[in-house]
C-alpha cells in the first residue's frame, strides 16, 4: 500500500463508505424534518411574522400517517439492530415492491431481510453474484471475508470487481460496488482470510454463513465453526460445467434443538489431494459459477425471510427451518436435465462436529490442535521420488544448442496443448498415462519413429503447466528402459516450474493463461 495510487484508492473507499453513510443519515433526518416555514427578522432583529390568512383548521392527528399495515399489527422493537426504523420506509416500500407482493416475502419477510445479517465467506465467482442479490433485495447486515486481490484472470467471473480494482483487495472492491447497488445496507469488510483463532468469534455476529470458498480444509473449517456458533450455512462449489449446493445445519444445533446435518457428516474424509481441482487448474465456465452464487443467494433469502405463524415478530433465523429432507443439489450446464437433486442421509451417528459426542470445540479450533491442512492434506502431496529435473533455463539452453538430438513431451491436456506450446513439443496428456501407461509408451513410440528430426538415443524431456503433472508422468518415463529394452531414446528429466517457469525466466511473451 505505499504506492501513492493504491493509496489514494484506499482513501477514496473509505471516503466513499463515509459519504454513503452521510446520505442514510441526511436521509432519516429530512423524514422528520419539520417543514414548518421558519420565522423571520427585520434590520432590527423583530420578528416579521404574519398573521396566516384564515385557513380550515386541521385535525389534530393531521401528520399521522392515513395508511396502516400488518406492520401496525407485529410487535415489532422500535429500532433495527443498527438504530434505523424498524418499519420500512417510503424509497424502502419502492424499491423492494416486486418483492413486497409475492406472498413467499410479503411485509413480514422484507422486515426480517432488513434485520437480517449474513457473513460471505470468499468474494470471487460465488461470493459475487451472492452479494449482489442479497443486497438488492434488502439484508440489512452484509459482512465479506477474503483475503486476496483482485487478478485480471478473476474478472470472466467475478462481476463485482473490475480493471480499475486490479491488484487491490476484493473485500474494498466490493464493498464499493454493492454501495453503488444498495447504500442502504451496511457492509462490513473483513479484508482477511477466515482462521482458526477468530472463525467462531467473527460467525456470532451474523445470522447466516454463506461458504464461497473452493478449498476442502476452508469448507470444514467453516462448517465446524458455524456449528459452535450456532449458524446455518449455505455452501456450494463449482469447476468447469459442473456444480453442486447443499445447506448445513439448518435448523442450527443448540442446547435444546439438535440441529441439521453438518458437511462432516456428508463428507467425514476428505477428498484425495490429487482429485482436488482450483479454477486455476481445472478451469471454471463463468455463467457456472454465477448460476451456483444465485442459487445461494435464492437459498438465503428462503432462511432468512422465512414466514412464522401469528403476529408476532421473530428475528431472522430463529423461526428458520428447513421443511424438505437433506439432499444435495446438482448443475450440470451441458447434460439434460441440468438439474438433479440428490438425498443425503442427514446427520450422521458420531459425527466429529454435530453429534452428541463431538470432538471439534471452540477451544480446540483456538488453540489450533486441530490441524485442518494436514486433515485434508490441502498441501501439495508428497513429492514423486523423480529426482531428475533441470530448470527452464538450462532447458532453452539445449534448444539452442546444435546436435543434440531430443524430444519434449508436454503433458498438458489437449485443450491447454492448443492455447499454446513449446514448438516441436508433442502431446502426450498425463490423464491418459496414468490411465494406460503401456498404451502411451506405444504413442510415444509411434510418434518419435515418424519423427526423421529424431536419432538413435534421443533425449526425452516433460513438461506441464507449473511443474506437477510432468513430475508424475516421469515416474512411468524413467523406468522406459524396463518397458523398451531396445528404445531407441533415453529418459532426461522434466523441467521444473513448468511453462510458467519458461515464461518468467526465458519467454516473457508466452502466453499466460
Amino acid at each position: 500500500m505505499d504506492h501513492p495510487v493504491l493509496r489514494l484508492r484506499a482513501q477514496i473507499v473509505s471516503l466513499e463508505c463515509i459519504l454513503a453513510d452521510l446520505k442514510t443519515q441526511l436521509t432519516d433526518a429530512e423524514a422528520n424534518y419539520d417543514r414548518t416555514t421558519p420565522p423571520q427578522f427585520d434590520t432590527n432583529g423583530h420578528s416579521q411574522t404574519q398573521a396566516t390568512p384564515s385557513s380550515p383548521v386541521q385535525p389534530a392527528n393531521y401528520n399521522e400517517k392515513t395508511f396502516e399495515s400488518l406492520g401496525d399489527q407485529l410487535e415489532l422493537p422500535r429500532e433495527d439492530k443498527w438504530g434505523r426504523s424498524s418499519e420500512l420506509t417510503a424509497e424502502e416500500y419502492k424499491r423492494y415492491g416486486r418483492q413486497l407482493i409475492m406472498p413467499e416475502i410479503g411485509l413480514r419477510g422484507q422486515l426480517r431481510l432488513k434485520n437480517a445479517s449474513v457473513l460471505i465467506v470468499g468474494v470471487g465467482g460465488l461470493g459475487c453474484p451472492a452479494a449482489t442479490y442479497l443486497a438488492g433485495a434488502g439484508v440489512g447486515k452484509i459482512g465479506l471475508i477474503d483475503g486476496d486481490t483482485v487478478e485480471l484472470s478473476n474478472l470472466h467471473r467475478q462481476l463485482l470487481h473490475t480493471e480499475k480494482w486490479l491488484g487491490l483487495g476484493k473485500v474494498n472492491s466490493a464493498v464499493t460496488t454493492l454501495m453503488d447497488r444498495n447504500s442502504q445496507n451496511h457492509y462490513i469488510a473483513h479484508p482477511y482470510n477466515l482462521d482458526q483463532t477468530r472463525a467462531v468469534e467473527i460467525m456470532k455476529d451474523y445470522d447466516l454463513i454463506l461458504d464461497c470458498t473452493d478449498r476442502p480444509s476452508t469448507r470444514y473449517l467453516i462448517s465446524d465453526a458455524a456449528v459452535l456458533a450456532e449458524k446455518p450455512v449455505v455452501t456450494a462449489s463449482a469447476l468447469r460445467t459442473e456444480g453442486q449446493l447443499m445447506v448445513l445445519n439448518n435448523p442450527p444445533k443448540s442446547h435444546d434443538n439438535p440441529g441439521g446435518f453438518c458437511y462432516r457428516c456428508v463428507f467425514p474424509k476428505p477428498p484425495p489431494p490429487e482429485s482436488v481441482l482450483s479454477c486455476g487448474e481445472g478451469g471454471i465456465l463463468g455463467p457456472v459459477v454465477g448460476v451456483m452464487g444465485v442459487l445461494m443467494a435464492t437459498e438465503a433469502l428462503k432462511i432468512l425471510a422465512s414466514l412464522s405463524h401469528g403476529n408476532e415478530y421473530q428475528y431472522p433465523t430463529k423461526a428458520s427451518y428447513d421443511p424438505f429432507p437433506p439432499s444435495l443439489l446438482l448443475y450440470s450446464a451441458y447434460s439434460n436435465p441440468q438439474f438433479k437433486s440428490v438425498k443425503l442421509r442427514g446427520k450422521r451417528k458420531g459425527c466429529l462436529s454435530c453429534s452428541s459426542i463431538a470432538t471439534v470445540t471452540e477451544e480446540t479450533l483456538k488453540s489450533l490442535s486441530f490441524d485442518y491442512g494436514a486433515f485434508c492434506a490441502s498441501t501439495s502431496p508428497a513429492a514423486p521420488t523423480n529426482t531428475v529435473r533441470i530448470s527452464a533455463k538450462e532447458y532453452s539452453k539445449i534448444r539452442e544448442a546444435t546436435g543434440i538430438p531430443h524430444v519434449l513431451v508436454d503433458v498438458r491436456e489437449k485443450v491447454q496443448f492448443d492455447i499454446c506450446h513449446l514448438k516441436g513439443s508433442i502431446n502426450l496428456p498425463y490423464s491418459d498415462i496414468s490411465r494406460d501407461p503401456e498404451a502411451s509408451v506405444d504413442k510415444l513410440d509411434g510418434t518419435i519413429a515418424t519423427n526423421p528430426n529424431t536419432a538413435d538415443r534421443v533425449s526425452l524431456y516433460l513438461i506441464c503447466r507449473y511443474g506437477n503433472d510432468s513430475q508424475l508422468a516421469a515416474n512411468t518415463f524413467r523406468d522406459l528402459p524396463r518397458f523398451r529394452p531396445g528404445a531407441k531414446y533415453d529418459f532426461m528429466g522434466d523441467i521444473s516450474g513448468g511453462l510458467r517457469a519458461w515464461r518468467q525466466s526465458v519467454d516473457h511473451n508466452f502466453p499466460e493463461y
